[in-house]
């Protein structure tokens, strides 16, 4: 009696080809996958391209709130336990090619197929990590850092592979919606990188991996500029400032002593 043999599961088969519950669809630059506020019925997976995810306010303001490339997928709380409706807007920043998926299906492969799952997974766990990192450099760190750190992710610096330092175009006004600042502030820093040799851009922005030393390093630019003996110099005060304190306050344990502690002069 013959055996039906059954082909292993290949996730990258499964999202480079269309099938049921699932088709390819191409979009042009500033072409959208989905609006806010529609139902959150699919689910697409980028196979090629870059697209960005924006919200906008009550008010009429939009935030970029997160970047796509190849290898993410966009709408993924279409595979949430109920339903609901989308929370922010999918846009495509070039021409984009995507596997659109199925709300169904989407469950259901991630269900019955284990590879596909733990991959689905690890791109959820990455998601919330770059999301806890975004949190974390828009608290602590200076525009200037916020903006390196923006361009350097949409270059894929950091990836597998050599990034892509021609990023997609970009305005300013959409860089400062991203690193919460304005367009001035962008305008000036993207000056400042492009005399110190970080970047370069005539249309189009080409990033250098220089540019990681604005993201690393825990001083700005003006305070490398500083000399030697200044640098001496505050260290110096420091220690004579540290001195007269130490003095002051032993002086204030010899009034204590006899009965008559005076406040210190600072």
């Amino acid at each position: 009696m013959s055996q039906i043999i059954l082909a292993e599961f290949e996730p990258a088969k499964f999202l480079a080809s269309s099938g049921l519950g699932r088709r390819i669809v191409r979009l042009k630059a500033n072409e959208s996958f989905f609006s806010q506020g529609a139902i959150a019925d699919t689910i697409f997976y980028l196979q090629k391209g870059r697209a960005k995810l924006t919200v906008v306010s009550k008010s009429g303001k939009e935030a970029t709130v997160a970047l796509f490339s190849a290898g993410d997928f966009i709408g993924e709380e279409s595979a949430s336990a109920v339903a609901g409706l989308r929370m922010a807007t999918g846009t495509a920043i070039t021409a984009c090619t995507a596997l659109k998926i199925e709300r169904d299906e989407m469950l259901r492969v991630i269900h019955e197929e284990h590879a596909f799952s733990d991959l689905f997974v690890a791109f959820l766990l990455g998601r919330s990590m770059r999301t806890q990192a975004d949190l974390i450099d828009q608290l602590f760190n200076s525009s200037e850092k916020r903006l390196a750190r923006i361009l350097l992710l949409m270059a894929d610096f950091g990836k597998p592979g050599e990034p892509e330092t021609l990023i997609p175009p970009i305005t300013q006004e959409t860089l400062a919606e991203m690193i919460g600042t304005t367009r001035s502030r962008v305008s000036f820093f993207m000056n400042r990188f492009r005399k110190l040799g970080f970047v370069e851009y005539n249309g189009r922005i080409r990033v250098h991996k220089s540019l990681l030393n604005v993201v690393l390093r825990d001083q700005p630019h003006d305070n490398h500029a500083k000399s030697a003996s200044l640098l001496t110099s505050q260290k110096r005060n420091g220690k004579s400032s540290r001195l007269k304190l130490l003095v002051s306050a032993k002086a204030n344990q010899r009034e204590a002593t006899n009965g008559i502690l005076k406040p210190a002069s600072l």
